[in-house]
């Protein structure tokens, strides 16, 4: 059964406050005189003591008010602390609960109280055993963890519920809450169990701390033994470096200097100290330390605020350009613009406007050879820049654009930060080349990365995937370079300026020759200037018969072959130098011409020799091209009627031999030829160089007139080729291309070409040396072509039909 408690005879006594301390039944404990409200209790407690020791009685007080049970104590003797102070040594008898309050001798106050008698219950319950064995084994445990031995065998001697229970008032753990809970429980078994439970609670936050405790240590064991290896192994390295003669590196380590000492933008250097950061919370082993270092070092590295001065002296950019580059007219001139345009700038203070420089995006199309790559490092000479190429060729993963996302091993920025940082300031000229050759497949479009780069108005916050921090962009000066117009995607080809480079004419091939290509291959070939020379003419033939092209590329293989030959002959003893190379030396240096014009054949080599060829001209990716039209009739008996094309057509040239066979069909008695067999006989319309694929309409004219040709038996005009698109009713229309045309039929010894009216204007483009050695008709309708381009008859009509 639980045990009870009965009141006895009521007391009054001084009141001994305590504040933050709580002592209970059974303890012995000194307190501090010094206190005013102490020393008066214990004072007045020695005054009222007749016989026997005063006593007192002692009562917890938290924050001001005091508990409803207190304990009674007893003077057992007054002297000094160990510090020297005055003091007394109490002794708690039993609780007591206070009642009102009374009058008494001395300062203190005084109280009415009732003894509180404890009886516990004999024999104890089994319960209360179990109780009693777990409170001790519970103090035994915590006090062995403190190494107080002798107190455990003074604990496991107690035999007592309720004195077990008040000893847990000396625990250094429980707070002054828990111990007037304890104080003002008068049942002892209770009170026992309320002090097992907070035993049970301290002993499983202790066991916590100190697993905590002991992961911490030993993290800091390995933090400390960590960093003395390292502080040896970099002592190791400087006796190394000493021993070496090695100096030591003067780059400091320590990232957050660097990256407050770097001339940075702010929202760069925000982005960089919080990297420092996370950098300075990793440990040395995490990988995502090696990541931020490469990162901070890649934007340490960027050139934020590096920019190179503009070369305002206009005259002098334009001498540049025009000594390292022949022709090419149209580019030198947009520089030109661009230049004169920054220094007016500059000069208004209107370097930015709107957060934007004053950057270009130019397109440089045009067949392979022309100098399109090697103008855009001119371009950088002539402006005091620096020079950086991108090659495009074949790319075909976004991430070289735009970077790749740090979360990826072995993650970089894209080709464009790298080129920023190579070239080391944020005004360089960056060539993309062959922009027309970037392909796509499942890691995306490299292309439409680039709409954001070639944007003039939005390329001053480009963000690259790596970096996560805006670059601005709107200061370079980006060349991209194109073989093919129609390779390029409309959108991306949107934000360029384009510039057609068409190729050069025989002329400013020879001036290039001169200048350019014959001092660099000498010095390739290991000749001095002046051992071999080329006269003027054999220029001009090693242009216009050994090679035929828009650019130049073949012109120089062709040098360098001439040279080496005759390099190993002067080696061989066979030739003396200095030797001036002619035009008659060539084929024995070289070989025979390849590219003979038709003008210089004998005329009845030559292919418009027979009716039904024509020469028409066409466009291709290596520049303009001489093309032939080459028409037959079946015979009625042997051949099915109908048309059959060869020669690797596409559907639009297909349909213009199509338009070309019902015009003269409908119109053939008009044009006086003989078209009553095309119903029964089939017609063939072929395209030599079969391999090559061909596209377009602008041969309509020239199957017009073959067709006309072989039915007339009228040959086509061997100096005449044309260029046009015909409709049903025998208007010709206009074409792209026509200055690259033009160029083709000049180096093909062309004299006379036929040109749609509607493509007059563009005669605006072509180089004026070319159009003096050209007769060029604009017409409007296809009996003018004929007119023009059909030789007289030789035999009667009906004959040769």
């Amino acid at each position: 059964m639980a045990s009870e408690s009965k009141p006895s005879v009521p007391l009054t006594l001084p009141v001994l406050p305590l504040d933050d301390e709580v002592v209970l039944p059974g303890m012995v404990v000194p307190l501090d005189l010094s206190d005013a409200e102490v020393r008066a209790a214990v004072e007045a407690a020695q005054a009222a003591a007749r016989s026997g020791k005063p006593q007192v009685l002692l009562v917890p007080r938290v924050d001001g008010t005091y508990a409803g049970t207190g304990v009674l104590g007893t003077v057992e003797q007054v002297g000094r602390l160990s510090d020297g102070d005055p003091g007394a040594l109490i002794r708690g008898l039993g609780r007591v609960r206070i009642g009102a309050g009374t009058t008494g001798p001395g300062g203190a106050l005084w109280v009415e109280g009732t003894v509180v008698e404890e009886t516990a219950p004999d024999p104890l319950p089994g319960a209360v055993t179990e109780l009693v064995k777990e409170y001790k084994a519970l103090v035994t445990s915590w006090l062995r963890k403190r190494g107080a031995w002798q107190v455990v065998d003074r604990v496991q001697q107690i035999d007592g519920v309720g004195a077990l229970a008040d000893n847990s008032g000396y625990s250094p753990f429980l707070t002054v809450e828990q111990k007037v809970a304890l104080l003002e429980t008068a049942d002892p078994v209770a009170r026992l169990r309320l002090a097992t439970a907070q035993l049970r609670e301290h002993l499983a936050e202790q066991d916590v701390a100190e697993t905590i405790a002991k992961d911490v240590q030993e993290g800091v064991d390995k933090q400390q033994r960590e960093f003395l290896l390292r502080r040896q192994l970099e002592a190791v390295r400087k006796e190394l470096r000493e021993l070496n003669g090695e100096k030591e590196g003067e780059e400091s380590d320590d990232y957050r200097a660097r990256v407050e000492a770097a001339d940075l933008p702010e929202t760069v250097r925000e982005a960089a100290l919080k990297e420092v950061e996370k950098l300075e919370r990793s440990s040395d082993q995490s990988p995502e330390g090696s990541w931020i270092r490469t990162w901070l070092d890649t934007v340490l590295e960027l050139p934020w605020n590096e920019r190179t001065e503009d070369r305002y002296d206009i005259q002098g950019a334009k001498a540049v350009l025009d000594a390292e580059h022949a022709g090419l007219e149209d580019v030198k001139e947009r520089i030109t613009e661009y230049l004169a345009v920054r220094k007016r700038r500059a000069e208004r203070g209107l370097g930015v406007v709107g957060g934007r420089r004053g950057g270009a995006v130019l397109a440089l199309v045009g067949p392979p050879g022309v100098g399109k790559t090697s103008l855009g490092e001119s371009v950088a000479h002539a402006m005091g820049r620096k020079f950086v190429r991108v090659a495009l060729g074949g790319v075909r993963d976004e991430a070289e654009i735009r970077g790749h996302r740090r979360t990826y091993v072995g993650a970089l920025p894209g080709r464009i930060v790298r080129a920023i940082k190579e070239a080391g300031s944020m005004n360089p000229v960056v060539l993309l080349d062959e922009i027309d050759k970037v392909g796509s497949d499942f890691r995306g479009d490299p292309a439409a990365a680039l709409l954001e780069v070639l944007d003039p108005a939005q390329n001053h916050t480009f963000r690259d995937h790596y970096l996560e921090v805006e670059l601005d962009l709107s200061d370079v000066v980006f060349l991209a370079t194109a073989n093919v117009l129609e390779a390029i995607p409309e959108a991306l080809l949107d934000r360029m300026e384009l510039v057609r480079l068409d190729g050069y004419t025989e002329d400013e091939k020879v001036v290039i020759a001169r200048d350019h290509l014959l001092p660099r291959q000498l010095e390739r070939s290991g000749l001095e200037a002046g051992e071999v020379d080329l006269d003027e003419e054999a220029l001009r033939r090693l242009a216009g018969e050994y090679t035929r092209e828009a650019g130049v590329r073949t012109l120089e293989r062709a040098l360098a072959r001439l040279l080496r030959k005759i390099a190993a002959q002067h080696e061989l003893g066979d030739r003396e130098l200095p030797f001036t190379v002619g035009p008659d030396d060539l084929r024995e240096l070289i070989g025979r011409p390849h590219h003979v014009p038709e003008s210089a054949q004998d005329p009845a080599e030559r292919r418009t020799a027979v009716p039904g060829v024509a020469t028409g001209l066409a466009v291709t990716g290596a520049g303009g091209d001489v093309l032939f039209v080459e028409a037959s009739l079946a015979d009625p008996e042997t051949g099915a009627a109908g048309l059959t094309l060869t020669g690797q057509l596409g559907d639009v040239m297909k349909e213009s031999a199509q338009i070309a066979l019902s015009f003269l069909r409908s119109h053939g008695a008009e044009l006086e030829l003989p078209v009553t067999g095309l119903k029964d006989r089939g017609v063939h319309i072929h395209f030599p160089a079969g391999a090559v694929p061909k596209d377009g309409p602008s041969a309509g004219i020239t199957m017009t007139t073959a067709l006309a040709s072989l039915l007339s038996g009228r040959t086509v005009r061997t100096d005449v080729a044309m260029t046009g698109e015909v409709s049903l009713t025998g208007r010709v229309l206009p074409i792209g291309g026509l200055k690259q045309k033009l160029l083709a039929a000049h180096r093909a010894g062309i004299t006379t070409v036929v040109i749609p009216k509607r493509n007059e204007a563009d005669l605006d483009d072509v180089p004026a040396e070319v159009l003096a050695k050209l007769a060029v008709h604009p017409v409007t309708d296809v009996r003018q072509v004929l007119e023009i381009a059909l030789a007289p008859a030789e035999v009667p009509v009906a004959a040769a039909a």
